[in-house]
């Protein structure tokens, strides 16, 4: 019988949960939970405990918490820190209240910065001693990077920057350097500028690798985080509220209804209906529904979707599997994505079987692409980030970041031929589908992109973005 510390992590989100309390005194508590909450009860049922604390280390902004699917589930309260922007009943915890878990205890330590109302919580094992061994840091701390202190807006960036500082430098750091760190995120989540890859880390290995945790002033280290700090994804506002609030509580990831190709036609004849094909680059290329967007099905499919997709839209989805429908219906669940209209049965097969239209993308390889970006009538457009295109591009490229690419069409002649380039291929993609759907017939994707443009060995271009 022993110390229960398990970490949930979700694919996609890099998003890390918890489960910690003393096995020997049949109690648990979960931290930061995800929407989709069967997997707490399910290990809860086999470590033979109950869940009898819920608890948040701030209002997220990048899944939709699953605190309340778990208290409807489980009857347990749901702490948080101080803030009035909870919406709903929270047990409040401020700096050294502690919440016992058999010989397990909790204490909270307040660490705003990344939010407000921010809660790190110190671990204790009364059979190891007296004092803590590890610490949960929520946002605050990650490997290799440290929470965005800008994603609340509202001008509090500098405020928040300064208190992140002090909750790193006075708080954090002064646990010493063997204090075990278990943070809410891994490398994939936009909550830091670059997360690093591993999952746990200590104090002192943070202080030797960690680019934030450098000595600096408090100035120079709010000029530094604020600094080249990427745009957040566009449904982080969306999401903040919808925590904020309490989410819904839906009992369980929805059941799509399958539809026939003559069903799912006519459901995309909706103004308010998306499809969202989540086939590979190369698949959907080959051939697809007309106005169709591909998002892959990868693990940067939800941030993307969130990027990309109104969750107010009725969706309908295109998938290459059963098993595929089952992981994009839970990755959209996670993101609060609640309105479905079903999925194609059978899909492709199904459809090009009922001889109904289809539509196709044009690939080049970086080759092909390099001997066409010089002519006339063809644009290389790259959809990378402004910073990602200033380090390097295809000579002559314009450059319009995905997420701003709707709003930016008139920028572009639809007599020309477009050829869409990102990374690796996966964002062009989705350019891609974008133009044609928008009615931009000659539309070319570059499988491999910026990735095989390098391996190569093909002209760079590094200068300012091209008009």
């Amino acid at each position: 019988m022993a110390l229960v510390l398990e970490q949930i992590n979700v694919e996609g989100l890099a998003h890390l949960s918890y489960l910690v309390g003393d096995d020997k005194a049949g109690v648990v508590a979960v931290i930061d939970p995800r929407r989709d909450v069967d997997i707490y009860l399910q290990r809860a049922r086999e470590l033979g405990v109950r869940i009898t604390h819920i608890i948040e280390t701030h209002i997220h902004a990048d899944f939709v918490s699953g605190s309340h699917e778990l208290k409807a589930r489980t009857g347990a309260p749901i702490y948080g820190g101080k803030s009035k922007d909870y919406q709903f009943e929270l047990h409040q915890v401020s700096e050294g209240d502690e919440l016992q878990l058999g010989n397990v205890t909790l204490r909270g330590l307040h660490t705003p910065g990344h939010t407000s109302e921010h809660l790190s919580l110190l671990i204790l094992d009364s059979k190891q001693g007296k004092e803590p061994f590890g610490i949960f840091t929520g946002d605050t701390l990650f490997n290799l990077d440290v929470g965005r202190p800008d994603l609340v807006g509202s001008g509090t960036e500098k405020q928040l920057a300064a208190q992140l500082y002090h909750s790193l430098f006075d708080k954090l750091v002064s646990l010493g350097d063997r204090m075990e760190i278990y943070p809410c995120h891994g490398a994939g989540s936009s909550c830091g500028k670059s997360i690093g890859d591993r999952r746990q880390s200590t104090i002192g290995n943070e202080k030797i690798f960690n680019p934030a945790l450098k000595q600096r002033t408090e100035e120079e280290f709010v000029k530094w985080i604020l600094s080249d700090m990427p745009e957040p994804p566009t449904h982080y506002p969306c999401l903040k509220k919808v925590n904020a609030l309490g989410a819904r509580v839906m009992g369980c990831v929805p059941t799509l209804p399958p539809l026939s190709p003559e069903q799912f036609q006519k459901l995309m004849a909706d103004s308010n209906t998306i499809i969202i094909d989540t086939r590979s680059i190369l698949a959907f290329g080959g051939g697809h529904i007309p106005g169709a967007i591909n998002i892959a099905l990868r693990p940067e499919f939800p941030n993307w979707v969130g990027w990309m997709i109104d969750p107010e839209k009725t969706l309908l989805l295109v998938v290459e599997s059963e098993r595929d429908l089952s992981v994009v219906t839970e990755q959209l669940f996670r993101i609060g994505y609640d309105n479905f209209g079903g999925y194609l049965h059978d899909g492709m097969t199904s459809w090009q079987n009922a001889s109904l239209p289809l539509k196709h993308i044009g690939e080049w390889t970086v080759q092909e692409l390099n001997q066409h970006k010089d002519k006339p009538n063809v644009t290389a457009l790259d959809v990378r980030s402004d910073s990602e295109y200033e380090k390097g591009h295809v000579p002559g490229a314009k450059n319009i970041y995905l997420p701003h690419l709707e709003k930016h069409l008139d920028e572009l002649d639809k007599s020309q031929a477009i050829a869409t380039y990102c990374g690796t291929g996966y964002r062009a993609s989705i350019a891609a589908s974008l133009l044609q759907k928008h009615g931009f017939e000659n539309v070319i994707n570059i499988p491999g992109s910026w990735t095989a443009w390098k391996a190569a060995s093909l002209p760079v271009q590094q200068a300012e973005k091209v008009k």
